[in-house]
């Protein structure tokens, strides 16, 4: 795969979570095989862990979008190489159940492999996460 590849599939992943597509459409982006990581407190959100298959990317868009509403999404940048494309930047949520605000800068980790994401690990302040969603 090439780094225009790479770069295209992290771009086309922000755009239809952007534009709040299906969370099929997002899915078909992904390897049936899919790796999913966030590291942090498990259990706390139900995307946070470790999780396999493509069903890990419909859960997280279906169920993030019925936790939280999200205040700000920045993206501050995207870098590619032949296999791997890093999304780096910041958000703001506010959790339904609470009205707690959780920040956070960000770092997605896509690998890719024919034509697909074949692993999704984002890197965050799982700490601050944590303690907001607990309450």
């Amino acid at each position: 795969m090439s780094q225009n590849e790479a770069l295209h599939l992290a771009q086309e992943f922000l755009g239809r979570l952007g534009r709040g597509a299906e969370p099929a459409e997002i899915a078909g982006l992904f390897s049936e095989t899919l790796e999913w990581e966030i590291a942090g407190d498990d259990g706390v959100l139900p995307w946070i862990g470790h999780q396999s298959g493509r069903a890990a990317i419909t859960d997280f868009v279906r169920d993030s979008r019925a936790l939280i509403e999200p205040i700000r999404f920045e993206v501050h940048d995207v870098l590619a190489n032949d296999g791997r494309a890093v999304i780096l930047g910041s958000l703001a949520s506010k959790l339904k159940r609470n009205g707690k605000v959780m920040t956070t800068d960000f770092a997605i980790v896509l690998t890719v492999a024919k034509g697909k994401i074949v692993r999704f690990q984002m890197l965050e302040d799982s700490f601050a996460v944590s303690r907001v969603a607990r309450g």
